[in-house]
């Protein structure tokens, strides 16, 4: 048997950021043309920036030195156009990165979207058995949400935080004393080491909000989902409780999360204040010595605003991306694992001809601890029935599971026209099996729409056709909308034997070599099941068919009958034969038919 899909190594710390900033990385190649243009545009736009400090200066220096007219007054006029000319192209590159980039943003979400989707279809029965689907669908909300997120720190406040940073360091150690852009470097390096260490001391509780969200949306979900069964057992106050509960907890850690985002937000500005006033005190004994010029202190002025400024929203920056990170985990984890079931390297398209299932000596073991299958040795010739049954636990949809390839097994082999199913494609495999189970389930549209998902190709006619052929047009006929009726979630807006009538529809609109019925008519009544049953035949006409069934009268024309007890073939035969030999199967059947005779009329 194959092993679970399991979580790959799951670092922690700086090693999970980079393992999940490694994830992202691919999603933006596509457009590598306008991101490598939308930075040139952000190159731009901090030289502009920077440049306005400097024009700053020299219309202060210009105005200060006392000659106001004549020709004197286009020295600082030119300077003032040039003022109003950077900001204008600060804005100007700024807006074209942001136009450029979006694509790039969008893209690179509609990506992650699809990937995590098709993963989630990959990942094995095993999986979506395990998992709550409110807890996944928040994940991936949040992980698309986190991405843009992201995207937009990195390109829009990082990046140029880093260019401005640069820059301005130039300009100190080109026009002022060295001591100037150390005083600037110690507070930006200050800075960035206690806001690193503060993040990373804190990220732990927005871990334990988002495990906390999923938990209380999964809860949320799951009673919406089991609505009635909520209601059958009056349970509205404990499924309230449990929300609750949850909510209380999610709470309590993000109470924690703002009061150590507060304490981070003080420290950050403190160490900017003290390193501001630090070099503005150099400057001004300095204006006052006469080494520097008024306009030098306005410029210095000036660039630190704009150094610092950014520098006090990095911190905000640095932590919503330690955040995005945060909630991009299940997201990278859910992409990380590995399926339980794989193609094989060399797997080929799986070649019916006849359309004989072989069984050869086949165990099977859900967990390696409890044994479901053992030595199960069976045919189904070409075209012909055969019916499994015995009691509750037996190992018989374990039968279907297998045939599909929804788990491997563990010891011998299940094949199909000698063709063993792990050598052959998962998807050429499904295209040969139809399978009517013993719970339909329906998606929230149309009638038409469920009857034809067998083959989204199927015309009209077809699909009126296959509804037809399995009973199903009187009752469409009279709904209002016909075939255009929605059938609500999961089908709730259908009875039992609709819902078992429109899945016998798409088998017959499918029409592929070898059916499965997986106990399609244990939930019905007796008048019911005899229709179900009729159009169960007629589907099933000149196909192979495995038929999985808790009722033995359902199965009586079987061309031979399995009878499995505690995962191993206890008896088969036909139906007069298994009677005859007074085992099992004849218990089994004396007891359904007091049963039946002790119903009322």
């Amino acid at each position: 048997m194959s092993p679970p899909e399991r979580r790959t190594d799951n670092p922690d710390g700086q090693r999970a950021d980079l393992r999940n900033l490694r994830t992202l990385t691919p999603l933006l190649w596509d457009y590598r043309g306008r991101v490598l243009i939308a930075l040139g545009c952000l190159l731009l736009s901090k030289l502009a920036t920077v440049a306005v400090p400097l024009a700053l200066k020299g219309i202060v220096d210009a105005l200060d030195a006392g000659s106001l007219g004549g020709a004197a007054m286009v020295v600082p006029l030119g300077l003032l156009l040039a003022y109003g000319a950077l900001r204008l192209a600060t804005s100007l590159f700024n807006e074209l990165r942001d136009v450029l980039f979006a694509r790039v943003r969008y893209h690179a979400m509609h990506q992650l979207g699809v990937r995590v989707l098709a993963k989630l279809h990959d990942l094995s029965l095993r999986y979506h058995l395990e998992r709550r689907t409110g807890g996944v669908s928040r994940d991936l909300e949040r992980g698309m949400r986190s991405l843009s997120t992201l995207l937009n720190y990195l390109t829009f406040s990082i990046l140029p935080s880093l260019a401005e940073f640069l820059l301005v360091a130039v300009i100190l150690f080109s026009q002022f004393p060295w001591y100037y852009a150390l005083v600037v470097s110690a507070t930006v390096v200050v800075y960035i080491v206690f806001t690193t260490l503060m993040s990373n001391w804190r990220i732990h509780y927005r871990h334990t909000m988002n495990r906390l969200d999923s938990e209380a949306n999964g809860r949320a979900v799951d009673s919406l989902l089991n609505y009635e069964t909520v209601k059958y057992f009056n349970n509205e106050a404990l499924e309230l409780k449990q929300y609750d509960e949850g909510l209380a907890q999610f709470s309590d850690a993000a109470v924690k999360s703002q009061t150590s985002m507060s304490l981070l937000n003080f420290g950050q500005a403190a160490i900017i204040a003290v390193g501001v006033t630090a070099l503005m005190i150099l400057a001004a004994e300095a204006v006052a010595a006469g080494e520097l010029s008024l306009g030098d202190l306005v410029m210095i002025n000036a660039l630190l605003l704009q150094l610092f400024l950014p520098l006090g929203m990095l911190g905000i920056v640095y932590r919503q991306l330690q955040y995005s990170l945060a909630d991009m985990q299940q997201v990278v984890d859910l992409l990380d694992r590995d399926a339980e079931i794989c193609d094989a390297p060399d797997a080929r398209a799986l070649q019916v001809g006849e359309g004989r299932v072989r069984f050869r000596h086949v165990d099977f073991a859900y967990d390696a601890a409890r044994p479901i299958l053992h030595d199960v040795d069976f045919e189904i010739a070409p075209g012909k029935k055969l019916a499994v049954v015995g009691p509750s636990g037996a190992g018989k949809s374990t039968l279907a599971r297998l045939l599909f390839r929804f788990y491997d097994v563990a010891g011998g082999s299940v094949e199909i026209d000698g063709q063993d199913l792990r050598h052959v494609s998962q998807s050429s495999l499904r295209a040969a099996l139809g399978v009517v189970p013993q719970d339909t389930v329906m998606f929230n549209d149309s009638i038409a729409y469920n009857i034809a998902y067998a083959r989204p190709d199927a015309s009209r006619e077809e699909i009126e056709r296959a509804a037809r052929l399995a009973h199903l047009d009187e009752f469409i006929a009279r709904l209002p909308e016909g075939y255009d009726s929605v059938v609500g979630e999961r089908g709730l807006k259908l009875s039992g034997g609709e819902k078992q009538r429109l899945a016998i529809a798409r088998v017959i609109l499918k029409r592929p070599p070898i059916l499965i019925f997986d106990e399609a008519t244990s939930s019905l009544d007796t008048r019911v099941e005899k229709a179900i049953v009729d159009a169960l035949n007629e589907a099933a006409e000149g196909a192979t068919t495995l038929v999985i069934a808790h009722r033995l009268s359902t199965v009586v024309d079987a061309d031979e009958i399995l009878v499995l007890e505690q995962g191993r073939i206890a008896e088969r035969g036909t139906h007069r034969a298994l009677l005859a030999a007074d085992g099992l199967y004849a218990q089994l059947w004396q007891l359904q038919q007091e049963e039946q005779q002790a119903l009322p009329e």
